[in-house]
Formats: structure tokens, C-alpha cells, sequence
């Protein structure tokens, strides 16, 4: 049993693009993304973090190439990916070319920074060539000075106007394999600029607020805008942006998804914040059951609640659910059934092993 959706979002139909074996846009999952901080020619501690990015429910990961060194070492890195590898490239058109031949799946690029329309048209090759997508990504923070003048600061129209210039380049030479970024590092800004965007176009949408700061702060403007645009149906693929370790960025596009039922992966915890009422140290418990069951990744919710007030009701909808009962006596929940008692000792190993325990029976299901 699982938490019932209240209210289900209609996303907006885009078309659908391939980066890799992954599908964004259409009726594919909305993925999640993070990208290396690593010297990417520093091929063992980039496989490293990329691994470690993909271990934690990434579907992508993004991969600076700032020079001939960085491109060459994606060839020996693909290698090593579980996952697909989006090549970050600025100004070098070359850059993005030796991506492409070396394994790269999609390049990140903003055709208004790569030069004349010879040099797109050389990348354009290069990506059908090996079957690589593109995205096109448009910044605040580095608007064409034409725009930037015409609209003297940047705007959601100034975001915008850049997208679907940049995407006219693109179409011009036949190439529809693509996606399309309007980000900014204020979440106003962001929101208004993926709105009109999504009204203008049918490509997949990458979602991101930029530069949205250290761990705390990034992740709260992340999840405002993005939760906002998801809500409206608004987008393919996410990346939470935080200057912080990479895996961080995962965890919370997971639970960011995960809160609106638009993704299912690994342990979700309904808890509650505690009280002079709890039978049990709630947030102690929590804790433990968040380290200990990291590396399941089946679906499957858990209910740990300090008191009687709402642990039954909390119980009703959860696989696994723990009330907080009176004298050291909690009562155990199997899909909103009471089963037995537990003592504040018991709760942690006995919902471990019945998560365990229930992970291998879905996952022999499937």
C-alpha cells in the first residue's frame, strides 16, 4: 500500500527526445540529472563521482569539457557509466565535436556563444553522427548583448526571445533531437521565463534554478521554483543546482519528485517531528532507519509516528507503519493492519529487516 495521490498532475505532452537509452519528454519519467565537479581529465576521481551521482538515483550526468584534455577523457570515462553522459560545452566548438566522437550522449550548448552558423553546422554533424542529442541551455547570466541591451536587464521575454533564436539555429539545419533550458538564479525569473517558454514550443524542457547556492538555501529556491513548475505540468528532466557535494543534488530532485508522486524510488518516510507526547525518540529513529535502508532502492513508504494522535491514520496508507504506544509498547503496522508490539529497542532492526524483507519480494515480482 502506498500514499494515495490527491491530486493528479496533467503534464504538458512534449515531444520526445533520446540521450542515450534514456527518453525525455512525452510520456517518458521526468529524470533527474546532476554534474561532476571534478577535473574531468581526472579520469578516476571523475568515474568515481559519476558513479557515486548514478548509484544515488541519477539518470544522467553532466561532465565539464573546457578543454582538449577533458574531451579526450571521455572516451575512457563512457567506459566506466552505468549512466549517460551529457558534455558541457562553452565557446569551443571543437570541444563539443570531440565529444561527440568520444562517447558523449548530448551536448550542452548555447549556439549563441559557439560563433558562426559553420561551426553549428559542424556540431550538428557531429551529433547525428553518433547519435547524440543537444541541449540548448540559455542562462541569465550570459545573454546575447543584443537581447540584453533590447531589454536592458534579464527578463522571462529576454530568456525567452534567446531560446527560440537559439532554437531557429538548430531547426535550420535539420536537427530536432534537442531540449531546452531558460535558467536563472532567481526563482521569479526562472518561473516566468519556463512558462512562456513552454507555451511557445513543444521540445522537452530541462528545469533548473542555477547557481541556487550551498545546500540549505539551493535546495529550498530549487524546490520552490521547480516544485511550482512541476505542479503546472512544466517538465522533462531537473537538476538542482547546489555548491555542495553532487550526490546531494540527487537526493533532493528524488524528493522533490517523490513529494508530488511523480517518482517512486527507494524508502519514503512519513514522520513526524515529535512531541512531549512521543512513546519513542522519533527523530533518533528516523535517522537510523535513513542511513540503514540507503540502499534500497524499491518504492516502498513507511510511517514512523511518536504518538497515537495521527499514527493510525498515517499507518492506513503505508507499507510499514510504527505508532508510539504508552510504557515502551509501540504498535507495528503491515498495510494499515495492526500485527504486533514492539519495544523503542525492537524499532529500528524489526523495520529494517521487513523492508529488506519486502524490497526482495517486489523486486522477484518483477
Amino acid at each position: 500500500m502506498s500514499l494515495r495521490p490527491f491530486r493528479d498532475i496533467s503534464r504538458r505532452k512534449t515531444k520526445k527526445i533520446k540521450v542515450g537509452d534514456v527518453s525525455i519528454g512525452g510520456d517518458s519519467p521526468i529524470s533527474v540529472q546532476s554534474m561532476t565537479n571534478t577535473l574531468t581529465k581526472d579520469t578516476k576521481a571523475t568515474i568515481k563521482q559519476i558513479n557515486d551521482i548514478a548509484n544515488e538515483g541519477a539518470d544522467l550526468v553532466r561532465v565539464s569539457c573546457p578543454d582538449k584534455d577533458s574531451t579526450f577523457a571521455l572516451k575512457e570515462i563512457v567506459k566506466h557509466s552505468s549512466v549517460p553522459i551529457i558534455a558541457d560545452i562553452h565557446f569551443h566548438y571543437k570541444r563539443a565535436l570531440e565529444s561527440a566522437d568520444n562517447g558523449a550522449k548530448c551536448l550542452r550548448i548555447n549556439p549563441g556563444n559557439i560563433g558562426d552558423k559553420k561551426k553549428i553546422k559542424e556540431i550538428i554533424i557531429a551529433a547525428k553522427n553518433n547519435n547524440c542529442a543537444i541541449r540548448i541551455g540559455v542562462n541569465a547570466g550570459s545573454l546575447e548583448k543584443d537581447i540584453l541591451e533590447k531589454y536592458k536587464e534579464p527578463c522571462p521575454e529576454a530568456l525567452v526571445e534567446s531560446a527560440l533564436r537559439n532554437i531557429k539555429i538548430i531547426e535550420d539545419e535539420d536537427f530536432f533531437n534537442f531540449k531546452v533550458s531558460v535558467k536563472s538564479s532567481d526563482v521569479f525569473l526562472s518561473m516566468g521565463a519556463y512558462r512562456q517558454l513552454s507555451k511557445a514550443i513543444e521540445y522537452p524542457l530541462h528545469l533548473g534554478i542555477t547557481e541556487a547556492g550551498s545546500y540549505l538555501p539551493g535546495s529550498i529556491k530549487s524546490s520552490i521554483g521547480l516544485g511550482n513548475l512541476l505542479l503546472d505540468g512544466i517538465g522533462d528532466t531537473i537538476r538542482i543546482s547546489l555548491s555542495d557535494d553532487p550526490v546531494k543534488e540527487v537526493i533532493i530532485g528524488n524528493e522533490i519528485l517523490k513529494s508530488l508522486n511523480l517518482r517512486s524510488r527507494g524508502v519514503k518516510i512519513i514522520s513526524c517531528p515529535s512531541c512531549a507526547r512521543q512513546a519513542f525518540q522519533v527523530i533518533d529513529t528516523v535517522k537510523k532507519l535513513e542511513d540503514k535502508l540507503s540502499h534500497i532502492k524499491t518504492p516502498i513508504t513507511l510511517s514512523i509516528i511518536g504518538c497515537v494522535v495521527n499514527g493510525p491514520g498515517e499507518a492506513a496508507f503505508t507499507d510499514i507503519g510504527v505508532t508510539g504506544g504508552g510504557k515502551g509498547t509501540n504498535m507495528l503496522y503491515l498495510k494499515g493492519v495492526q500485527t504486533e508490539k514492539l519495544s523503542n529497542s525492537d524499532i529500528v532492526s524489526k523495520i529494517v529487516k521487513l523492508v529488506e524483507k519486502k524490497a526482495e519480494e517486489i523486486n522477484s515480482q518483477n
